[in-house]
């Protein structure tokens, strides 16, 4: 087992941005976590509103008033995930939140939506390293890359964002659109890969 210098580090790298290791035991104990407590969100009442805000507490990073996130709700950690005021957040999302995922005011989050900040390089050896002596191998190096999006957004159904993009504000992102690069801010966007269409007046 990693020594809590060498777990630290670990979790330091990730957030950095470096090739880490997400089979570490520290970041293992907060990956399963973080399963744990979106577990309980989903099996949570849907009216009792007092526990699921208070399982949220638990699992992301930050929020402000009025956020309203429809399970089934996935994510990595949970705790590099950062929202503003009155946010939404429809079913069947998934937030790889390896790196910073931070969502400003009045966001709009559709079905369906996947935004990673996660990804791993293209080399299979640099991926896994060396085979183990039974041929098995280790879990894969991965870096990350934070996700910021700004207040006033709408991000259709079924988009997906990639590591390092940043959402202006008042943009709309069309439905099942691919983020692959960064959106300015009063724009329309559709596409894969996503592109701007016109402005957003």
């Amino acid at each position: 087992m990693a020594s809590q210098n060498e777990a630290r580090n670990e979790h330091d790298r990730m957030l950095a941005g470096e090739l880490y290791d997400c089979g570490d035991p520290a970041l293992l104990a907060r990956w399963h976590r973080a399963k744990d407590l979106t577990r309980a969100f989903a099996e949570t009442a849907s009216e009792d509103t007092a526990r699921k805000e208070a399982l949220l507490r638990k699992l992301l990073g930050g929020f402000g008033e009025g956020l309203w996130i429809t399970p089934p709700f996935f994510v990595d950690y949970g705790g590099n995930i950062f929202f503003g005021d009155n946010c939404e957040v429809n079913l069947n999302c998934t937030f790889l939140d390896a790196n910073v995922i931070r969502i400003g005011d009045n966001a709009l989050i559709a079905p369906n939506v996947q935004i990673y900040t996660a990804f791993h390089p293209t080399n299979a050896r640099e991926r896994f390293g060396a085979l183990h002596a039974d041929g098995g191998i280790a879990f894969c190096k991965t870096q990350s890359a934070p996700v910021t999006i700004g207040n006033n957004v709408w991000i259709g159904g079924g988009a997906i964002i990639l590591p390092g993009v940043t959402i202006g504000d008042n943009v709309v992102v069309g439905a099942g659109s691919v983020v692959t690069c960064d959106i300015p801010a009063n724009m329309v966007a559709y596409g894969n890969p996503c592109r701007v269409a016109r402005e957003n007046n």
